[in-house]
């Protein structure tokens, strides 16, 4: 797959995918002959991985340093686990942040309801 065919597949930029691969967020991806990038399975794991990382929040740095003790293969799992557990960690507290102004939201709404209905004043 080109890398023109994987930026529409994964909604990214052809810029990105190159960003990514310069800095060690996806592995070297294979070439063709003529020395045009051609995604293959294994390159198309790692964009997957490193958008749904990168959505939940996770730090470049983070999966720089993922990425690299993949690459150096085993003996590098305990780290490895600890950085998804410690991102884990933070993704929760940011859901816990985003549910508590949510909450704070639907109670403002609520009462704004109640005052459009002639039903109360509005409430802090």
């Amino acid at each position: 797959m080109t890398i023109s065919e994987a930026s529409r597949r994964y909604h990214v930029t052809a810029d990105t995918l190159r960003y990514y691969e310069r800095i060690g967020l996806i592995p070297p991806v294979p070439r063709t002959k003529g020395g045009i990038r051609d995604y293959d399975e294994e390159s198309c794991r790692w964009i997957e991985l490193m958008k749904c990382l990168r959505s939940a929040g996770v730090q470049i740095e983070a999966l720089i340093e993922y990425a690299s003790l993949y690459r150096q293969g085993g003996g590098t799992e305990a780290r490895r686990k600890e950085i998804l557990v410690e991102q884990r960690a933070q993704l929760l507290d940011r859901m816990g942040e985003m549910q508590r102004s949510l909450d704070r939201l639907n109670y403002k709404i609520e009462n704004y309801e109640k005052v459009l209905q002639g039903k109360g004043m509005p409430k802090q």
